[in-house]
């Protein structure tokens, strides 16, 4: 969700990795992970009923802690994966020589990676200035028959609940990651729109909600995700610190249980 390197908001200044979660902080890889164990058999699930197709060169956009990375690899038909990030620190584990990791801005116009038969490219976008060209350039880079995977969050809150501590600090999240590192994700449901307007085919798209219960992965994600952001959470002026402190209690409550954050997954195939 708020889970990989990004470059910085509408003002430009800094980087997302830097701004609010730092790459070398001690518990980034593994709030990382915790995401990644509650999308990742989403997303290897689509992926595998797309296909691999043998010899496929696969690429791996916010590669993050590498989790797609490494299933890729144990698929059949992988025949190399280019793990890209702009921080590639959380890579260094993999020593498959299928594999070739690159430290790279996706928002560099002169960025050249090659052409690919997947691409994927998992709570990226949503982060990015530019996103819509940025499709554009992934769509570019397909070869013939090659597959573009776009995944990113979408909200679907409670309409009957606006001012529970959860609400209140789940919307001043979002807030404050638009304001300092630009994160968008009004756009996110126009992605198929996007990739047939890239004129890819087969395009199709699917919204997948993990379970939101306390003690899971998820609930740890975000928990850690706004103890990271408390200083910024505070900024909005949405809430404060008691807000805050309450809504952690929440989601480690046993009475806990949310329609949290879910993903869209679209999809659409060069022809």
């Amino acid at each position: 969700m708020t889970a990989g390197s990004a470059p910085g908001g509408p003002a430009g200044e800094g980087h997302y990795g830097e701004d609010l979660f730092e790459p070398k902080h001690p518990g980034e890889s593994e709030r990382i992970d915790a995401a990644a164990l509650a999308y990742d058999p989403f997303t290897t699930g689509r992926l595998r009923a797309l296909g691999v197709e043998h010899g496929s060169r696969c690429l791996d956009v916010g590669a993050g802690t590498g989790t797609v990375t490494r299933w890729l690899l144990e698929e059949p038909g992988a025949a190399e994966v280019v793990a890209l990030d702009r921080d590639t620190g959380g890579l260094d584990a993999l020593k498959d020589p299928r594999v070739r990791v690159l430290t790279a801005d996706l928002t560099d116009e002169a960025l050249r990676p090659g052409t690919f038969d997947l691409i994927h490219a998992r709570f990226v976008l949503m982060h990015l200035p530019g996103r819509r060209d940025i499709i554009s350039r992934l769509a570019g880079w397909l070869n013939p028959g090659g597959l573009l995977v776009l995944a990113d969050a979408v909200e679907v809150p409670d309409p009957l609940d606006t001012s529970s501590a959860y609400r209140r600090v789940m919307d001043a999240m979002w807030q404050a990651l638009r304001t300092t590192i630009g994160t968008d994700t009004s756009s996110v449901p126009a992605y198929p729109r996007f990739l047939r307007e890239e004129g890819l085919c087969d395009v199709a798209a699917e919204l997948l909600c993990p379970p939101l219960v306390a003690g899971s992965p998820l609930a740890r994600f975000w928990s850690d995700t706004w103890n990271r952001m408390r200083p910024e959470l505070e900024a909005t002026g949405r809430v404060d610190g008691a807000v805050v402190d309450e809504a952690l209690a929440y989601l480690a409550s046993p009475r806990f249980a949310e329609l949290g954050p879910g993903m869209l997954m679209a999809w659409g195939r060069r022809p």
